[in-house]
């Protein structure tokens, strides 16, 4: 079987993408899936700590794409998500050469059934490489008017290039509802963004935690089943868009 590539996009940084990049691959796992997930924010390295594999990686997509090592060398399996395995980024430098990255993706295909590329805020070289090699594209944006007219960006981007079908996910949604976020609603962000909805996660301690301590997000929790529902949907799953 081929993996099914998914990239995680966003427009400008702090929306939460690459902690929602594993989480949603290790719900995935959790759903006996095989995922990959790819980590091409070069010099913004994060995915590591999030997924548990900090001091684990010897070598990094760099040094992957630069054939310093071949593709499997640098697959860590994640601690924290059984079935989730990472390929880091550079902790500094790096470049994603389109050719190189094709490959690779290419090469990792019949060991997975999903392969999800975080890519970098905006549109650079990360984003211009995945975007060819994607059958689905997520795009993770906060509920302000900044992220939402950057993903409208992104999203249009995306299909000028006539890349993989975009799909939003509404992050960090505020307890109190959107009051005090310039946008009046949920529907303002889908409107705003013209893409179809596959999420919406609120902020959650849980997850901020989840983030930084290398730690599972642990069921039970609103934050759980938003996360949950959205690998159900990339499954073919129906559930509920939004969690009240």
């Amino acid at each position: 079987m081929s993996a099914k590539v998914i990239m995680v996009a966003s427009g400008k940084g702090g929306t939460g993408k690459s902690t929602l990049s594993v989480l949603v691959g290790g719900r995935l796992a959790a759903a006996g899936q095989r995922v990959l997930l790819v980590e091409l924010d070069s010099g913004l390295r994060s995915v590591d700590i999030i997924a548990g594999v900090y001091g684990k990686t010897v070598y990094d997509i760099e040094d992957v794409l630069c054939g310093r090592c071949p593709g499997d060398k640098a697959v860590v399996e994640s601690p924290v998500y059984p079935g989730l395995s990472v390929i880091s980024a550079p902790y500094e430098g790096g470049q994603v050469p389109a050719k190189a990255l094709s490959r690779l993706i290419q090469a990792m295909r019949p060991g997975f059934d999903f392969i999800l590329l975080d890519t970098a805020a905006g549109m650079g070289a990360p984003f211009t490489a995945a975007v060819p090699l994607a059958n689905l594209a997520l795009l993770v944006l906060t509920p302000d008017p900044v992220a939402l007219r950057d993903g409208r960006i992104v999203a249009d981007a995306i299909l000028q290039k006539n890349g993989p079908t975009p799909r939003l996910i509404v992050n960090r949604i505020p307890a109190s509802g959107f009051a005090n976020t310039g946008v009046r609603d949920l529907d303002e962000c889908i409107d705003t963004v013209c893409v179809q909805l596959i999420g919406a996660v609120p902020d959650s301690p849980l997850i901020a935690r989840a983030a930084v301590s290398g730690q599972a997000l642990g069921p039970g929790s609103t934050a759980f089943q938003a996360v949950d529902n959205i690998a159900a949907r990339i499954l073919g799953g129906m559930p509920p868009l939004a969690l009240r």
